[in-house]
């Protein structure tokens, strides 16, 4: 009763990523379990015994496609500046609909552009055809075009400083998720926030020069570099090929802890936003079961919800932000533990940097399985939003009536398909890791034994996943 009045007291937190419908899970989740850690241990063992030092080492095959036919065509249609011009274009739509348009959220463009097609649809979008970003980027569109009449502006006044490295980046970020976990935006202050961010950037190009500040502190420009090195579309000025499905993990190593930290929140804030929806979560402020709360309010914590309801949001932002240190915390005791097995002279900082990227895969299916539902539910309906992006009844293209309704998938083949993807993403995360391993490591064996403590991080990993999905908070009120 007490979660129950909870999770009605807190609309906030109980309907945060409310467009999906919630679902029961329709299997035990011990048997999930169980069948994921067996398919991680027979993938580990298959790897082990069929990959090879001189396959490791070896560079990834790839495929120039630059002079394919196809792609001479796009390139004679200037498809990338028609792409550049479309992303300005869609940043001004979010920012004159939430200004000026309709204030409900599910009736105004921005929110449904800007939230779920950009933040998850093109995130997944980069993890197949690349880097797509790095050209396109509005922010870096507009401050080219102020480049061109303002000589100079483009190259900063001041040299970056290589001790900061790419801790803007991710401060921006933890902000960015903080704000889509407890900012319950709305059109308006999405504008807002949208302006702020847009001014941010153009100062931060006057100051520091766009080739910098794009490079380490535009939070967008390192999460979607991050995310391409997994597509089979390597693109970048100059540069278009066709590789193997997470190559780019293999080709490139974090070179900071600071991008190692960045690519660790792309994981914690998924696993913190999941675990924030479930009962035990909620039972450890509000039951107050070590009795630290109530001496301290004289009552109840659920009886002095007015008084906590701050402080509960402090202490979430607290969980959220430790979020990436604690995963990091873990990480290096594994890799310690690979460390002392393969008795690795290398220093736990470079082995740390070296296997950083073998976790991006776990990042990527963990965001796809807690969000891709939002596509189906809120997503199709920027079709009818593009007719009516300000919510004044306009019918500009003829599709105001379209996937007006959510798509609604079953609940069984929801579950079903986040297992299998979750379960996807650590195998490739083993893969990957052997592969940097037998590249590490001087002998076979001194790399299989190096894998073994991260076979029992990504066992660990696999079975939390699965546990944080299978408690929806509603399943426990």
């Amino acid at each position: 009763m007490c979660l129950g009045f909870s999770a009605l007291a807190l609309p906030g937190i109980a309907g945060a990523h409310s467009f999906g419908r919630m679902y029961n899970l329709p299997v035990p989740f011990w048997l999930y379990a169980y069948g994921a850690a067996a398919a991680l241990l027979l993938s580990f063992l298959l790897v082990a015994w069929f990959a090879t030092a001189d396959a490791a080492r070896r560079e990834p095959a790839a495929r120039d496609l630059r002079s394919a036919a196809w792609v001479r065509g796009l390139h004679r249609l200037h498809l990338v500046t028609g792409l550049k011009g479309l992303s300005v274009l869609a940043l001004l739509l979010c920012l004159a609909s939430g200004f000026f348009g309709n204030r409900n959220p599910y009736l105004n463009f921005s929110m449904t552009a800007f939230w779920i097609v950009f933040v998850l649809g093109f995130a997944y979008l980069t993890a197949v055809i690349g880097d797509l970003y790095a050209a396109i980027n509005p922010w870096r569109v507009i401050a080219e075009t102020i480049g061109r009449v303002w000589r100079g502006y483009t190259r900063g006044r001041v040299q970056y400083p290589v001790a900061l490295g790419y801790w803007p980046a991710l401060a921006l970020y933890m902000a960015f998720i903080w704000i889509e976990l407890f900012g319950n935006t709305r059109p308006f202050s999405l504008a807002v926030i949208l302006a702020a961010y847009s001014v941010l950037n153009l100062l931060g190009v006057w100051l520091v020069g766009a080739a910098a500040w794009f490079r380490h502190c535009e939070f967008f420009a390192v999460f979607f570099r991050l995310l391409a090195l997994m597509a089979p579309l390597d693109y970048a000025p100059g540069r278009l090929r066709l590789r193997w499905p997470f190559a780019g993990l293999l080709e490139q190593r974090a070179d900071s802890f600071g991008l190692l930290l960045f690519a660790l929140f792309m994981l914690s804030s998924t696993a913190f936003d999941g675990l924030r929806m479930t009962v035990p979560w909620f039972k450890l402020f509000w039951a107050d079961p070590f009795g630290v709360i109530q001496p301290l309010v004289g009552s109840h914590p659920i009886r002095a919800y007015p008084i906590l309801r701050s402080v509960y949001l402090a202490w979430e932002t607290a969980w959220l932000l430790l979020s990436p240190f604690l995963y990091l915390a873990v990480y290096l005791v594994f890799i310690a533990l690979a460390k002392w097995s393969a008795r690795s002279p290398l220093s736990l900082r470079e082995l740390a940097l070296r296997f950083g990227f073998s976790m991006l895969p776990i990042a990527l299916v963990y965001n796809v399985t807690h969000y891709y539902t939002l596509i189906l539910t809120q997503g199709v309906k920027i079709l009818s939003l593009l007719s009516d992006p300000f919510g004044w009844g306009w019918n500009l293209f003829g599709t105001a009536q379209l996937f007006r309704a959510p798509i609604l998938p079953e609940m069984g083949t929801v579950w079903h398909t986040q297992v299998g993807l979750i379960l996807f993403g650590h195998i490739v995360s083993v893969y990957i890791a052997h592969l940097e391993a037998l590249r590490t490591f001087p002998t076979r064996r001194a790399a299989t034994l190096s894998q073994l403590p991260m076979l029992a991080l990504m066992m660990v990993f696999t079975t939390v996943g699965l546990w944080i999905l299978a408690q929806p908070i509603q399943s426990g009120i």
